[in-house]
């Protein structure tokens, strides 16, 4: 269950994230969308683990001296409930996000219904 999915804000806001700061993509097995950014977000991590509770949260990390969280959405979730999402409100994603998410899609054969 996704909570930010009955919020017109709240998705606007999450596809902000997507498309400045998200990145589809996979490790050849299996895809992933990923949001990384400064520990300074932690709240908005928190909120991420929140709204969209398949989603995964790693770190605190650091690299090059910045410290840094590391959300990720995998497997079942992603497939079945996330990118169905991202598909159904996808003019909310600008052309390069669009490109990449259709790229996971086609590479780790995620099918999806036609965008309404």
């Amino acid at each position: 269950m996704i909570s930010a999915a009955d919020d017109p804000l709240k998705l606007g806001f999450f596809f902000g994230l997507l498309v400045t700061k998200g990145s589809f993509g996979g490790d050849g097995l299996e895809p992933s969308v990923t949001v990384r950014m400064h520990t300074g977000h932690e709240e908005l991590f928190r909120w991420l683990e929140y709204e969209f509770p398949g989603g995964k949260l790693y770190g605190p990390y650091t690299h090059r001296g910045s410290p840094y969280f590391q959300w990720m959405v995998r497997g079942r979730y992603l497939r079945e409930v996330l990118a169905p999402l991202i598909n159904r409100y996808r003019q909310l994603l600008d052309e390069h996000a669009e490109t990449r998410f259709d790229s996971m899609c086609e590479r780790y054969r995620i099918a999806l219904p036609a965008p309404v």
